[in-house]
């Protein structure tokens, strides 16, 4: 696999907050192979960087799980 595909993917999903696809439009939005895809998107998800969600779309992990900000009572 060529690390060019890997970081052309991790870039529209960071580039694209909250984009939500399935591995087939990640394979049309990338133009890469369907093996290919399928193999980038596992280790993105192994590295914690995507999720897979149970309708089979994929999100970046980060996305919605930023902690606002936490609340200081005074002494």
């Amino acid at each position: 696999m060529n690390h060019d595909v890997l970081e052309r993917v991790r870039a529209e999903y960071l580039e694209m907050p909250g984009m939500r696809l399935t591995a087939r439009q990640v394979q049309r939005l990338c133009g890469i192979e369907v093996a290919v895809c399928a193999h980038v998107l596992d280790l993105l998800v192994t590295r914690k960087f995507l999720r897979r969600h149970a309708d089979g779309t994929y999100t970046r992990l980060a996305d919605g799980t930023i902690p606002g900000p936490r609340r200081v009572q005074a002494a």
